[in-house]
C-alpha cells in the first residue's frame, strides 16, 4: 500500500502542483484548501504525512497540527511558511511538528524530508508492534495458571517487579524459574538499562 500525503494550502497553484510532483513520486495523495477540510479528509483517513501551510484563513497550520496529533500522533507534519511567519514555525518544530520549509518551496528538499517522515513513523510503529509482542510472550500472562495460589504468586512477582532488588529463584528443574525470571525483568525498570557484561 502507498503512503498517503495530505497537501493542505489555500493557494490553489501551490497546492496542484505538489500534488502533481508527489503522485509522481508514487504516493497516494489528498488535497484540502483550508485545514478545516483537511481535518475531516484526516479523520476519514488518517495520512501518513501532512504537508500544511501555515497560513490559512480558516484554521491555520498550527492549531492543524495539533488536531491531527490528537488524532494519530505518528503522522509526521511537515509545515511550510512564507519568509515573515518563520516564528509560527519554529513553535510548531517546539511543539513537535517533524519539519518546516520556506517559500518557495524547495522540492527536492520536501522529497528527502516526506522520505524521512515515512521511514521514521515505518520504524516508530514496527518498534510498538515489536514490544507488544515481546510483551505477550514475557507479561506475567504467559504464565499458565489461574488458582488462587498462582493469583498470590502473580502479585508477588508484580511486586518484586516494581521494586529495585536483586532477586534468587529456587525450585526444581522444570517448574518456570527462566520463565518467571524473564517476566520479572521485563515487568521492572531494568528492561530499558542495557545489561554490563
Amino acid at each position: 500500500m502507498k503512503p498517503l500525503i495530505l497537501v493542505v494550502d489555500d493557494d490553489e497553484t501551490q497546492r496542484e502542483m505538489l500534488r502533481r510532483i508527489l503522485i509522481r513520486e508514487g504516493y497516494d495523495v489528498e488535497t484540502a484548501a483550508g485545514g478545516q477540510i483537511a481535518l475531516e479528509k484526516f479523520r476519514e483517513a488518517p495520512a501518513d504525512v501532512v504537508v500544511t501551510d501555515i497560513k490559512m484563513p480558516d484554521m491555520d497550520g498550527l492549531h492543524l497540527f495539533h488536531e491531527v496529533k490528537n488524532i494519530d500522533q505518528d503522522t509526521s507534519v511537515i509545515m511550510i511558511t512564507a519568509y515573515g511567519s518563520i516564528p509560527s514555525a519554529v513553535q510548531a518544530m517546539a511543539e513537535g511538528a517533524s519539519y518546516y520549509l520556506t517559500k518557495p518551496v524547495d522540492v527536492t528538499q520536501l522529497k528527502v524530508l516526506i522520505r524521512k517522515a515515512i521511514e521514521s513513523r515505518t520504524l516508530v510503529q514496527e518498534n510498538r508492534r515489536l514490544r507488544e509482542e515481546v510483551g505477550e510472550k514475557y507479561g506475567f500472562g504467559s504464565i499458565v495458571g489461574r488458582s488462587r495460589k498462582m493469583e498470590e504468586v502473580y502479585a508477588a512477582l508484580k511486586k518484586v517487579a516494581e521494586s529495585d532488588v536483586t532477586v534468587l529463584l529456587l525450585g526444581e528443574t522444570g517448574t518456570g524459574k527462566e520463565l518467571v525470571a524473564r517476566a520479572i525483568h521485563y515487568n521492572s525498570a531494568r528492561r530499558i538499562t542495557p545489561s554490563l557484561k
